[in-house]
């Protein structure tokens, strides 16, 4: 098929999807789906500095609800959202580097933002690292803001973290807002 241009936007009900076929079989793959739920499969880059590209879903389709002191699970931190709606003060203890590495499919580089939405609580949110998760060096020399660990109830009970992973398996922590 021909190159095609466009001047001027253009739309489908549908979505539209990126392929690449091979040659010799003709198999078609996916590489990229655009639409209502946008997913890259297959991702290549030229010319880049870096190749651990790591693409955040701001909308977080998917939350995790934790409404009393527990460890929360590699699933339930890789939504990236989870809520507490607890009236008693709560610890949200991060899995390991290991366990929420293999979730994500975590390598050198990688950064997950976990939101933590405490707004329905009615007492505060701890968060805890667990084995193979530090706290940056940011958060260990300024407790009161990178490295406030602890997320009011009501209005202000919104946090924004920050996991950027070292290796495949250990991950450094930080209060981002």
């Amino acid at each position: 098929m021909a190159n095609t241009t466009f001047n001027g936007p253009v739309r489908s009900q549908n979505g539209f999807q990126s392929i690449t076929t091979n040659s010799t079989t003709g198999a078609v793959t996916v590489d990229a789906t655009f639409g209502a739920t946008t997913s890259v499969t297959n991702l290549t880059t030229t010319n880049l500095t870096t190749t651990n590209l790591v693409f955040t879903d701001q909308n977080h389709p998917t939350t995790a609800a934790i409404n009393a002191t527990a460890t929360a699970t590699a699933a339930e931190v890789a939504t990236g959202y989870i809520t507490s709606t607890s009236a008693a003060p709560t610890t949200i203890t991060l899995p390991t580097g290991t366990a929420l590495g293999a979730a994500i499919s975590a390598v050198k580089g990688t950064v997950l933002d976990l939101y933590v939405d405490n707004t329905a609580g009615a007492s505060t949110v701890t968060i805890a690292v667990a084995t193979n998760g530090i706290l940056s060096s940011a958060a260990a020399d300024t407790p009161g803001s990178f490295g406030d660990l602890t997320i009011a109830s009501g209005a202000t009970g919104l946090a924004r973290f920050t996991i950027m992973f070292s290796s495949a398996t250990a991950y450094v922590f930080t209060r981002t807002a």
